[in-house]
């Protein structure tokens, strides 16, 4: 069994569509597809949300009759015979009437916002699986990931329950090798429909190849795999050909765009193989993830905007043990995780990419001890083998860096990872010089 995810770019108009279904039916044996929204849906769908929790019915009915036509479009592109066409525009009518009955609902309720969500999902894989197997006639079943994924109480997926569920669904078709389903979209704890947050296809797919036991995962989108620095940045990247679990993990929190960083752990728990792929250029090979790790010392850079740094100081630290669990409690009270740390005698200084609960922790923070804060940082993530620090890579990294003002710097604690902190402003010149000093192979722009 193999588990394929296409994105919303693979999948975003019916030309894309034609060309991931020739994908799919050039493979062979068993294999499950997970389909995003279309590109653009999901940003729509919450602009519409947005608009109807607000009050604003006359806007947002009309951006949901926008919506609707363009689908017609979609539709009747995609499924040219009239037949098929009508049965597609009415699975479309039906996806957005369920949106109009919310329109009644006043105000829109958290339960509403997810249904709205959960759309561009089920638009996107009824569309393709009619274009499947009515104008292809291709053997194919569309599986309804609400009927499997679910998360717990804690809003974390529920491993057992999807393994279970799922097996169910696939009994029911012993001599069917092609599912479709959708990613992002599951239930909650409760029954009701609720989804994996934004990027959660990458890890729907990998929930589904882990509970169905998958050899392979693959995550295709409109790049060939992970680069070794930020593309948008520096000119002349090119894919990386193979990474482990541990380092594609950190270079998908640290900023890597192509990869959910989520994702990776249920293939990694399963020894499942993860090939990012491009649907643009399939012939590529793109990157490998697995559990082996090859011999370069740093492999790729990643970048991480958005972060604020807290310096919390007190002579209460000097030789106190607790204080750490007290500086900890107040970060897991207002559950806002923790990027960076690092501690000196009398100092303990950390980042965080979630300012939402800053003021309440600061308050906290300050019964104890002084507090400083810096905004618009950015981490700059090294991955690579660096067990022992065998090839002297840190030096390498730091004499690179050598113009470029550091605020902090993370190191030996993880055997794959190296983490500095810098000034946003600072973060182009910081990704050139990296390239420039780490990768001669690409060609930087000044």
């Amino acid at each position: 069994m193999k588990v394929l995810k296409f994105g919303g770019t693979s999948v975003g108009t019916a030309e894309r569509m034609r060309a991931v279904a020739g994908l799919i039916q050039a493979l062979t044996g068993p294999r499950i597809v997970v389909l995003s929204a279309m590109s653009g849906t999901t940003n729509a769908l919450v602009n519409i949300a947005k608009l109807l929790v607000e009050g604003d019915l006359t806007a947002g009915s009309l951006q949901i009759e926008v919506l609707r036509q363009h689908y017609h479009i979609v539709a009747k592109e995609l499924l040219p015979e009239d037949e098929v066409a009508a049965e597609g525009l009415k699975l479309v009518d039906e996806s957005f009437k369920s949106i109009f009955s919310l329109t009644r609902q006043q105000p829109l309720a958290a339960a509403g916002e997810k249904v709205i969500l959960a759309q561009g999902e089920l638009l996107s894989t009824r569309l393709f699986h009619l274009y499947l197997t009515r104008i292809r006639g291709e053997r194919a079943v569309l599986l309804p990931a609400l009927e499997f994924m679910r998360i717990d109480q804690d809003e974390e997926p529920d491993a057992a329950y999807i393994r279970e569920h799922l097996a169910q669904q696939l009994a029911q078709y012993p001599d069917t090798e092609l599912f479709i389903t959708q990613g992002y979209i599951c239930r909650n704890a409760h029954g009701s429909i609720d989804n994996l947050k934004r990027g959660g296809s990458d890890y729907s797919a990998s929930l589904i190849g882990a509970a169905a036991g998958a050899t392979e995962i693959q995550i295709w989108t409109d790049i060939d795999g992970l680069h070794n620095n930020d593309p948008r940045v520096v000119e002349g990247t090119y894919p990386i050909r193979e990474l482990s679990f541990d380092e594609a993990a950190e270079l998908a929190y640290f900023g890597a765009k192509i990869l959910h960083p989520s994702s990776v752990l249920p293939a990694r728990e399963h020894g499942i193989p993860v090939r990012l792929l491009n649907t643009m250029q399939p012939e590529a090979p793109g990157t490998l993830i697995s559990a082996r790790t090859g011999a370069e010392a740093i492999k790729a850079v990643a970048a991480k905007d958005g972060l604020t740094a807290i310096r919390i100081k007190s002579s209460r630290m000097l030789l106190a043990y607790g204080f750490l669990r007290s500086v900890f409690d107040v970060f897991e009270r207002y559950r806002t995780p923790i990027d960076m740390i690092t501690t000196s005698e009398v100092a303990v200084s950390l980042t965080i990419d979630d300012a939402g609960r800053l003021p309440e922790i600061l308050d906290e923070l300050r019964r104890f001890a002084a507090v400083e804060v810096d905004e618009d940082l950015t981490i700059i993530c090294l991955v690579g083998n660096l067990v022992q620090e065998q090839h002297g890579a840190a030096g390498q990294v730091f004499d690179t860096l050598r113009d470029v003002p550091l605020r902090m710097i993370s190191y030996g604690g993880s055997s794959n990872n190296i983490s500095i902190l810098i000034n946003t402003h600072d973060k182009k010149r910081a990704l050139l010089a990296l390239n420039e000093g780490l990768f001669r192979r690409a060609v930087v722009t000044p």
